[in-house]
């Protein structure tokens, strides 16, 4: 069975409900960002790409989340200084909560972007092959030549600026590219019932 008929309902989401014009839209694309903890990189990519695809008008079209490798945070909100950096630039993520990711995510969604190699290899490993998500570095997977976004979590305060700098070019990147492949195109209106395209699960 093909991955985008296997996804439920989008009962299962863990954010507080959007408005009815704010809801994802049946066939929307499911991305998940993913670090280590969800407390600074993955949430500030979450907010970054939710921005970008409000900007395209996309934003009924994809439905973003962000969770951790592990579950170290797991119900903690952002790290302050992630907050701080990202609203500087217009992005609130302080509403997000950490979580870690879940095997059933593999089967909600259509992409997880990792952050770094070793988030990647982690994906990897819990990937239930074959019928499992895209699963790139999103710095790759935007088009950008740097395989990471560093973690900022130990270092001064603008590691953070760095990591959205990364994120930025990146998420810009990705839609660009979804748009050009042919992936992502307005989700339908409920009772239609067309999907987004070329998302069978390599």
């Amino acid at each position: 069975m093909a991955l985008r008929d296997r996804l439920p309902s989008l009962a299962f989401w863990k954010r507080s409900p959007a408005g009815e014009d704010e809801a994802p839209l049946p066939g929307a694309l499911h991305v998940l960002m993913v670090c280590t903890g969800n407390i600074c990189r993955s949430p500030t990519a979450e907010g970054v790409l939710r921005a970008r695809l409000r900007r395209e008008n996309l934003h009924r079209a994809v439905r973003v989340d962000s969770a951790g490798t592990h579950g170290y945070h797991t119900e903690e909100r952002p790290d302050p200084r992630a907050i701080r950096y990202a609203a500087a630039r217009g992005y609130d993520i302080a509403a997000i909560k950490a979580r870690p990711v879940q095997g059933h995510d593999f089967a909600r969604f259509h992409w997880m972007l990792a952050m770094d190699e070793s988030n990647l290899a982690w994906l990897q490993r819990k990937s239930p092959a074959p019928e499992s998500p895209r699963i790139e570095l999103l710095t790759l997977a935007g088009g950008l030549a740097e395989r990471e976004v560093p973690d900022p979590y130990y270092g001064p305060d603008m590691g953070f600026d760095r990591v959205l700098d990364l994120v930025e070019r990146a998420c810009d990147g990705f839609v660009q590219r979804l748009l050009r492949e042919g992936v992502l195109r307005p989700a339908v209106e409920p009772g239609a019932a067309a999907k987004p395209a070329g998302l069978e699960p390599r």
